[in-house]
């Protein structure tokens, strides 16, 4: 009778750990499952969309098309500029805009000099500053992003309105 009682014992000892490790295990498995949505979800959201019902020529465009697939959106770029959106008269500028000065140093931001320097045809865009020969990775990466028609224009270091149509 004891050796019943006692098998009786460990049998529902069992049983009950049993349930409480599938519990625990599903409870993780469901916790990191949300983390995971919510890391893919950040990392890869692009808001472009917001851009784009304005700047539609840039949907397709493949400047924007290569970083969006790599979960770089216009604002990572040309910031939140919500109030630039939500200007219906067009005058607020984007919160950010590129003279030709800030341009490089943004783009090796993300693509640094090291990284650069083993590609041949980066030579004179990386020597430019010893040769005196300026040159800009939008002479070569996005000459398509640009604004074909403008009817407004900013000073892109002031952000002040110089003209409007």
């Amino acid at each position: 009778m004891k050796l019943i009682k006692a098998s009786g014992v460990t049998l529902v000892g069992f049983v009950l750990s049993s349930f409480l490790l599938v519990f625990v295990a599903d409870c993780s498995f469901e916790e990191r499952a949300k983390q995971d949505y919510h890391r893919e979800s950040s990392e890869s959201f692009v808001a472009n969309p917001f851009c784009f019902a304005c700047h539609a020529d840039f949907e397709g465009e493949q400047f924007a098309l290569n970083h969006e697939l790599a979960g770089i959106g216009c604002e990572r770029c040309h910031g939140e500029s919500e109030r630039h959106r939500s200007d219906e008269a067009n005058i607020t500028p984007p919160e950010i805009m590129y003279p030709k000065a800030k341009i490089n140093p943004t783009c090796m931001m993300c693509h640094p000099r090291h990284e650069l320097q083993h590609i041949k045809d980066h030579e004179p865009l990386l020597e430019g500053a010893a040769t005196g020969e300026k040159k800009y990775c939008t002479d070569c990466h996005g000459t398509e992003h640009r604004m074909k028609v403008r009817t407004i224009r900013w000073n892109k270091v002031t952000g002040e309105l110089i003209k409007a149509e």
